[in-house]
């Protein structure tokens, strides 16, 4: 099989090309081709001679996506997307329009491992991880669909980007190059179900992107419950973890909370996360959780949300409800996938 070129960084880029007995700044033509115009043939690159593009396809491919489905929330603009991966495969994105520009969540693997029972995304479990620019491909499909620049973007899509750590962090690597998309780091968030070891990691890297804990838990009893991932890496272990992640990096934590009626959602669970939470530099994002086919989970009422936030602000922790988007066209992780999956079955 070929190899990915949207993968590979200029330095790598470079090597080949100067191995290949060609000039080095033929690098920076057919890099900028790949990563600031976001081109998806050889054929597209006009300035570079046409020996060295076909030497190249031989070697390499662009594994970009098709857009397979297209729903546009007729509430907020919200845009999700079904895309067709080169190998038949489907991943999700969702491209968001605040007063500060355009948002995508991207997904960073087909399917996922970690099987949260009030996710879509681990229904039909795990396939493959994606390589690095084919999760670029989703960022670039989008923006030249709807013709905008994205601004932000969140690793929160189908899959958990720390356990495909490499090729997300070559993705995060390629995206903020200022020779490709020039994204700011800042406005990166990656969001995790808690791989302690991979959060140590991306600590020490000190990128200064926003992480994102998707807790949804007050304790161990009820956490590991709806995500199995508790068993391995357990609450205490998880904050302990987070606490080492704003200390060394001086960034909030977001800590992502679905609030799920006579589950996790009573004062005592309040009381307990507060506790729990304090003396970490965080904020509490409360997420009314989404309703999906194969669950049975109902959302919180509105009196219990804010109860819920004002016993967390009344000990110092900042919580807010996030607000949702795209609520009629399914605009939740996996749901869009499990969709097409269920009418592929039939």
């Amino acid at each position: 099989m070929k190899e990915d070129i949207r993968s590979l960084a200029f330095e790598e880029l470079n090597s080949e090309i100067v191995n290949l007995g060609f000039p080095s700044f033929r690098s920076k033509q057919i890099y900028s081709w790949i990563q600031e115009k976001c081109v998806s043939s050889f054929d597209e690159m006009t300035n570079v001679p046409l020996n060295i593009r076909e030497i190249l396809s031989q070697k390499y491919e662009f594994r970009g996506c098709k857009i397979n489905t297209k729903l546009v929330s007729k509430i907020d603009g919200t845009v999700k997307y079904l895309f067709e991966l080169y190998d038949g495969e489907y991943v999700e994105s969702v491209v968001m329009k605040y007063k500060y520009g355009y948002s995508i969540c991207v997904s960073s693997q087909v399917g996922c491992k970690m099987g949260c029972t009030f996710c879509a995304s681990a229904i039909g479990g795990f396939v493959r991880n994606l390589a690095a620019g084919e999760i670029l491909s989703e960022v670039f499909a989008a923006q030249k669909d709807l013709g905008v620049k994205i601004n932000h973007l969140v690793l929160m899509g189908t899959g958990e980007p720390l356990d495909n750590y490499d090729n997300v962090m070559r993705f995060i690597e390629l995206l903020t190059d200022e020779k490709g998309q020039n994204l700011s780091i800042r406005h990166i968030s990656l969001s995790t179900c808690g791989i302690v070891p991979k959060i140590y990691d991306l600590a020490d890297k000190k990128l200064g992107l926003t992480l994102s804990v998707s807790l949804h838990a007050p304790n161990n009893e009820i956490r590991s419950k709806s995500m199995p991932v508790n068993s391995k890496y357990d609450i205490d272990e998880l904050l302990t973890a987070c606490r080492y992640y704003a200390e060394t990096t001086g960034r909030r934590i977001s800590f992502e909370y679905a609030m799920i009626k006579g589950l996790n959602d009573s004062d005592e669970a309040a009381k307990e996360l507060a506790s729990r939470l304090k003396g970490i530099l965080c904020h509490v994002n409360l997420i009314p959780v989404n309703k999906v086919t194969e669950r049975n989970y109902e959302k919180s009422t509105l009196d219990r949300q804010k109860r819920f936030i004002d016993i967390l602000q009344s000990v110092g922790i900042t919580a807010t409800v996030r607000r949702t988007l795209g609520s009629d066209i399914n605009a939740s992780c996996g749901q869009l996938r499990a969709s097409k999956r269920k009418a592929v079955v039939k």
